[in-house]
């Protein structure tokens, strides 16, 4: 799955498609204690193989970040990826604060979507949830969809979190979004669309049904950051913390023209790539 998944974004990369930015690989070297969805018969430690297969991509991609829980990299590797380049983010873990600090130390720099799939505060533990918030250097992505994490838990981290890193908003969609599918099977799996949620059957979350500006109007209108926090926290933050703001999420000479034009109900009225316009509201064309 995970060559599958590199070679699809090679191709892109190659093809120039507009709007793609690199690849997120999700495992498989995570924690089955904190699995979530992920089939924990593809879980396993990172191998020599499997680190030299990442270097080898980062070279023929953009942006490459993959998630790992400690559990199943080893320090050494984590440093040799960052030092290839590759985002190092930290999740589906039940690791330790302690042991979160030192792969931070490592070169890990986020932490994949926030008080989901990983051990959370204690009184005597801190755990990556502690870590995230605390360790100024890791940037947290957070799903803003009410259903993840509750609206008064996301206003305590972003209150609480130590900078310059940031809390950045992902949706952390799948294969439903722009769609009025029901279900999808992945990796033999059905994945049900219920109530605004992905499921398994076993009502397990597989996923958001979430696109980036529903996540916008969510931590503006329910959280209630203001509206210039919440439209960096979808663009100049998350560029910033893959390495790209130079070329994205603001604007300035040389950097790409990408943007969302917005209503003043938070509504999406076009979209543009590299200046040119993809989508208008009204229209049933997206190219």
């Amino acid at each position: 799955i995970t060559a599958a998944a590199v070679a699809a974004g090679e191709a892109a990369a190659r093809q120039k498609v507009p709007g793609f930015l690199g690849l997120h690989l999700e495992g498989p070297h995570l924690s089955v204690a904190r699995k979530g969805a992920h089939d924990p018969a593809l879980i396993r430690p990172m191998t020599d193989a499997d680190q030299a297969m990442l270097i080898a991509a980062r070279q023929k991609l953009p942006v490459l970040l993959t998630t790992i829980a400690p559990e199943s990299v080893e320090p050494a590797r984590v440093a040799a990826l960052a030092r290839a380049g590759i985002i190092v983010s930290l999740g589906h873990s039940d690791t330790g604060y302690a042991t979160a600090s030192a792969f931070a130390a490592a070169g890990a720099s986020m932490v994949t979507h926030l008080f989901n799939a990983m051990s959370q505060i204690g009184n005597r533990e801190p755990g990556l949830v502690g870590a995230a918030i605390d360790i100024g250097t890791l940037s947290a992505g957070l799903i803003a969809d009410g259903i993840h994490v509750d609206p008064a838990t996301i206003k305590i981290a972003l209150h609480a979190k130590q900078g310059p890193a940031r809390i950045v908003l992902v949706t952390d969609a799948m294969a439903t979004i722009g769609t009025d599918m029901t279900s999808f099977t992945l990796n033999g799996r059905t994945i049900y669309r219920r109530d605004g949620s992905l499921r398994l059957a076993d009502g397990t979350l597989a996923g958001a049904d979430l696109d980036m500006i529903s996540a916008v109007r969510f931590i503006h209108r329910v959280v209630g950051v203001e509206l210039s926090e919440a439209l960096r926290m979808a663009s100049l933050y998350p560029a910033q913390a893959i390495g790209q703001s130079h070329r994205l999420g603001r604007f300035a000479n040389g950097t790409a023209a990408d943007m969302v034009a917005l209503s003043d109900d938070l509504d999406t009225k076009g979209v543009w790539i590299g200046g040119e316009k993809v989508f208008a509201a009204g229209s049933d064309t997206v190219r």
